[in-house]
């Protein structure tokens, strides 16, 4: 009888303690790569800090559900994986992915588009950013710089070369003599020219001889330095090789 009244004694005790224990949540997980398709290497302290936000108000800043930092970033394409609760995902609202690249706090990358998601579908994401122009950024690039110095070399034959970079990793002008192109690298102040291609023509010697001096320079620019109209292109050890106008 005592045994049968402890038995019957457990069955409101345990079913009390059933009630209290929290259901927990699950941890649900987006991932995939961000991207861009400039030519540009990332700096060592870049950071990738991606967010998964309900942007179903438009009236209303977005709700972050979860969010990953990625630092140091390395290179694109960068992995990433974002943990949320999937119980704060509610049917029929709205989510995004919202990506960024920063360079000691400094905005270079942004995804400018929506870019929609459904957090459950567990479907690889792959965000693409778009460089955020700056000041310096317009003026070196898509202009015409015309070469007034070259390390080592006087009296500059006319006209002078010239030099346009453009936002699509190439450079490209008019040597002493011969038409020329190049790719080209940016890492904030640091810049490097790949190997040069040129038209082949013939032009007198001391053109010949400026065109070698200014191909062999541009060789060496490891960076630039902008100062309102002029462009100096300099060596690793910060030497000014070549400078231009504009």
């Amino acid at each position: 009888m005592l045994k049968k009244l402890i038995l019957l004694g457990l069955v409101p005790l345990a079913g009390a303690v059933a009630s209290t224990v929290p259901s927990l949540a699950a941890d649900a997980v987006l991932g995939g790569e961000v991207l861009y398709r400039e030519r540009i290497a990332l700096p060592d302290n870049a950071v990738v800090s991606v967010e998964l936000a309900d942007v179903s108000r438009a009236d209303a800043p977005a709700v972050v559900i979860g969010s990953r930092e990625i630092s140091p970033a390395g290179q694109v394409p960068v992995k990433f994986e974002i943990r949320f609760d999937d119980s704060a995902i509610r049917p029929n609202m709205t989510y995004a992915l919202q990506a960024r690249i920063t360079v000691d706090g400094e905005l270079w990358f942004i995804n400018d588009t929506h870019h929609g998601v459904d957090p459950l579908a567990k479907e690889a994401q792959t965000i693409l950013v778009k460089r955020v122009v700056r000041e310096s950024d317009e003026a070196l690039h898509d202009t015409d710089w015309n070469l007034t110095f070259i390390e080592g070399f006087d009296g500059l034959p006319e006209p002078a070369a010239t030099l346009t970079i453009g936002d699509d990793g190439r450079a490209h002008g008019k040597g002493p003599c011969n038409g020329y192109f190049g790719g080209v690298k940016i890492d904030g102040d640091r810049i490097s020219i790949g190997q040069v291609g040129a038209t082949q023509m013939a032009c007198e010697p001391r053109r010949m001889q400026a065109e070698h001096a200014y191909f062999q320079s541009l060789g060496k620019v490891a960076g630039y330095k902008l100062d309102g109209d002029t462009l100096t292109l300099s060596d690793a050890d910060g030497k000014a090789l070549l400078r231009f106008s504009r």
